[in-house]
């Protein structure tokens, strides 16, 4: 909890300083001087941004705050003071290893969003760009309400103030930077001056170089010393040229004993050596292979989750001491197979391949993202099975399971085999649609590929 409220501190500090700095460009003329000889008041597109900083970005900062936990460090402003991209990085890389969290949710919705601070360098419309991080962080979001609609509304108003920073940063770019970020026509040369000298006590961004000095004035007999510089190799190009066909004469005759096509020794001489071609020119390098990063394999309970993680090569792995509460979390396992008996809330097999997966009953959702090869038999019930983003997936149902619901976007080589006679029966599940308008609305139905 202390480190907590380190950084609830080093985030109120940073905010200070962002206010500062705020507070600084937007003096009147007669206190902070005229900059590069142009003096002005405060650009509508600087008061907008300031209006959304100080209500929807401080909403979910208040928020973040009051559920602190994982949630509240992931917003540390103070390490977004250095390069963007590279802050980016780290708050994706904070949420991969805190899979175990049980706010990992709410960290995967900053994680799929945060990408949306990169609009300035986007052109010419910034603005659907963010509203396509807000859809990423959508998908996460909705599992947040779902889990503490009814228990804790302290996360729903966290998911309410953090999508409304997306939204009403979408609305500020319509308005002021609709096509991409826009400069002052008037307004002096960006200066960092002013600005870092608020963020000197801090952690900041070093300021950049000074702009080149203007060159200087051509010099006015640059041409003609040019000319004088290239006319001694132009006439003697010249004399070469006016030879005409006494040019030949400074050729050396080659004799029979000297031509390859005549004399089979030196074509036995010129298999063993290298052309002149081939002796310079540079062997490509290929790129180092760097050994992907072991990690240790993880079957375990954490709290409610079940945690199957990293395995290879296994197929003993069972679980099968299960409460309905509890949800099973399969992430990066390959070659392997995994039982769980019992009843269980839901089951995510996330990033793995040549995966087998065969369980009982499930009450919610069995959902498969960006994996290869999976294999699912269900031995009880399950109401929905989603697949998004994979490669390759085949589904056993069961006698009782035939009413489930198969949710797929962006697969491809899926099949679903149903019981019949002691056997199972193959049906692929359609991969390419036809679309049609009927005079009132779309017509969406499943293409018929002819043979």
């Amino acid at each position: 909890m202390a480190n907590m409220q380190g950084l609830v501190e080093r985030l109120e500090r940073a905010v200070s300083r962002l206010e500062s700095l705020s507070a600084e460009s937007h003096r009147p003329p007669g206190d902070c001087g005229e900059v590069n000889g142009v003096s002005g008041g405060v650009a509508p597109s600087v008061e907008a941004f300031d209006k959304l900083m100080n209500s929807m970005v401080a909403e979910f900062l208040k928020n973040s705050r009051i559920l602190a936990g994982d949630v509240e460090t992931h917003n540390d402003v103070a390490t977004l003071l250095k390069p963007i991209s590279e802050k980016i990085q780290e708050i994706q890389t904070f949420r991969e290893r805190n899979r175990g969290s049980n706010m990992f949710n709410h960290l995967s919705a900053v994680s799929e969003s945060i990408p949306a601070l990169g609009w300035i360098a986007v052109s010419p419309k910034p603005g659907p760009y963010v509203k396509e991080m807000n859809d990423a962080a959508t998908f996460y979001t909705n599992r947040v309400l779902k889990d503490y609609k009814h228990s804790d509304l302290r996360h729903v108003d966290w998911v309410k103030s953090y999508l409304n920073i997306w939204s009403e940063l979408q609305a500020y770019i319509k308005e002021h930077h609709t096509t991409g970020l826009t400069w002052s026509k008037t307004g002096p040369v960006a200066s960092t001056v002013s600005a870092f000298s608020v963020l000197s006590s801090g952690p900041g961004l070093p300021p950049p170089p000074p702009p080149p000095p203007p060159p200087g004035p051509p010099p006015l007999f640059e041409n003609e010393g040019r000319k004088e510089e290239s006319s001694p190799s132009r006439s003697a190009l010249f004399a070469q040229l006016n030879q005409g066909e006494a040019i030949t004469k400074g050729l050396r005759h080659v004799t029979d004993d000297q031509k390859t096509y005549k004399n089979p020794s030196l074509r036995a001489q010129g298999g063993q050596t290298r052309s002149p071609t081939k002796s310079h020119t540079p062997s490509p390098t290929s790129p180092k292979s760097y050994p992907s990063q072991k990690h240790a394999p993880v079957l375990e309970l954490e709290g409610k989750k079940w945690r199957v993680e990293y395995q290879e090569d296994r197929n003993d792995l069972v679980i099968s001491e299960t409460e309905l509460k509890q949800v099973a979390y399969i992430f990066k396992c390959e070659k392997s197979t995994l039982q769980i008996k019992g009843k269980v809330n839901s089951i995510i097999i996330d990033n793995c391949k040549k995966l087998g997966l065969v369980f009982d009953n499930v009450v919610g959702i069995v959902e498969v993202i960006n994996s290869q090869d999976i294999q699912i038999q269900v031995m009880g019930r399950v109401p929905t099975i989603s697949i998004n983003k994979t490669e390759g997936c085949h589904i056993y149902l069961s006698e009782d399971a035939l009413d489930c619901e198969i949710v797929s976007a962006k697969s491809s080589e899926m099949n679903i085999l149903i019981p019949q006679d002691g056997d199972y029966r193959e049906f692929p599940v359609p991969e390419q649609f036809k679309t049609a308008w009927d005079g009132s609305k779309l017509i969406t139905e499943p293409a018929e590929i002819m043979a």
